[in-house]
């Protein structure tokens, strides 16, 4: 069967047994991978608007101390000595439960079973997809940057000199890491500013609009009176008719 007649006869629902085993793989890795992908997007907005409290405090407080501990130390230091404060809980939680075990007060439960029962791996597809998304995203990356800087678009090519010319100021005053803490605070932090003050928002961005659409129009009047109005033509007069002239001549007699 034609590829075309393939693709009509599954728009007009053919079943998905006739396609074959290769096609069929693809439908399901692609819709597995989309499945994926709109989990971990739902999980950073429950992050992000703060829909568990304790995790999300935890998060956010682990990274802004991360990151501002890098003006200090370094990342190699920083991350050891957070895997050194974290094993100091685990280790005396672990040890308290031994005890307790030892003792006849726990029947032999691990208080961290369930993160230990929880199967983080990937498989083999799991794992040639993701670096499949890795690598179309280097390769975007690297296409845009390549046809920005060669020229192919000279608009897009003015906008990216404008940011790099004003990054290289925002550079001078300020460091990248500064600016990333700045970025994690800010989405933390905006998202839950407009839950708190929704309505209060609201009603400032009505006003800021009608302001807006106020001065458009006052701009476009002002435009308006101000264009020179368009030359009218003169119409050309009208040939007399013989009755009309014979009336002339009678009265000039």
């Amino acid at each position: 069967m034609s590829q075309p007649a393939l693709i009509l006869l599954t728009e007009l629902g053919w079943p998905k047994k006739a396609w074959s085993a290769s096609q069929q793989w693809k439908h399901k890795e692609g819709r597995k991978a989309s499945w994926i992908v709109a989990e971990m997007a739902t999980k950073l907005v429950d992050l992000v608007y703060w829909r568990r409290m304790s995790t999300t405090g935890v998060v956010f407080t682990g990274l802004v101390i991360s990151l501002a501990s890098l003006f200090q130390l370094s990342a190699v230091t920083v991350l050891s000595h957070i895997c050194l404060g974290v094993m100091s809980v685990t280790f005396i939680l672990r040890l308290c439960y031994k005890l307790l075990e030892l003792l006849r007060w726990n029947p032999g439960v691990h208080p961290f079973q369930s993160y230990l029962d929880h199967d983080s791996s990937l498989t083999d597809k799991e794992t040639v997809m993701l670096v499949e998304e890795v690598v179309l995203l280097f390769a975007f990356a690297f296409t845009e940057i390549k046809r920005l800087i060669f020229i192919e678009s000279m608009i897009d090519s003015i906008k990216f000199i404008v940011l790099l010319y004003l990054l290289s100021y925002v550079g001078v005053l300020t460091s990248g890491l500064t600016l990333v803490i700045t970025a994690v605070i800010v989405v933390f932090s905006l998202p839950l500013f407009y839950k708190k003050q929704q309505m209060r928002i609201r009603r400032i961005v009505r006003a800021v609009k009608a302001f807006v659409k106020r001065i458009k129009s006052m701009c476009l009047g002002l435009y308006n009176s101000m264009k020179p109005a368009p030359a009218h033509a003169h119409a050309p007069a009208a040939a007399p008719t013989p009755a009309s002239a014979s009336k002339q001549k009678a009265k000039s007699k």
